[in-house]
């Protein structure tokens, strides 16, 4: 059963998308959300990931020796971070377990990128989440008009559930 928000009653049950990357912004939201949630709520630590294996598995007998040498560097750099953001979202689940989440309350997903980082959490946020909590980027005022940023994408991209910026 699911709690709602009545004056200044307690939400409780919720179920709550913690987008992740390697950021600290990303890990203050996730302390956010363990320093000020209750336990009762169902918490989904959520990455997206860069897919590689396209280019990581592209060979022609027509490839340079040189481009053969920049691929492996850089798929072995892809596989580097997506085992860092793993590690992250394992710290950010014994967060969670530490304060008082129970472990069969907390799922790891990691997606691999398909339309876009801030519109997979906007898909992945439309499949019942209550809430998206992520981290604001550290862009300046002119960077993020010019480019954008992922938390500014989701906040205005998500209907589906409330977003809460953590800085």
């Amino acid at each position: 059963m699911h709690a709602r928000l009545v004056g200044k009653e307690r939400i409780m049950g919720m179920r709550i998308l913690v987008a992740l990357d390697d950021s600290e912004n990303a890990m203050r939201a996730a302390e956010f959300v363990a320093g000020n949630f209750t336990p009762e709520h169902q918490i989904t630590i959520f990455s997206v990931f860069l897919d590689t294996a396209m280019i990581c598995d592209y060979y022609s007998p027509g490839l340079t020796p040189y481009f053969l040498t920049e691929q492996k560097s850089f798929c072995d750099l892809e596989d580097k971070r997506r085992a860092a953001l793993k590690s992250i979202q394992e710290k950010a689940k014994a967060l969670f377990i530490g304060a008082g989440f129970p472990e069969e309350s907390i799922n790891i997903k990691m997606k691999a990128k398909s339309r876009g980082v801030a519109r997979d959490i906007i898909d992945e946020a439309s499949s019942g989440y209550q809430i998206v909590v992520l981290g604001r980027r550290g862009l300046s005022g002119i960077g993020e008009f010019f480019l954008g940023s992922v938390s500014q994408k989701v906040l205005h991209g998500c209907k589906e559930a409330s977003i809460l910026l953590v800085s």
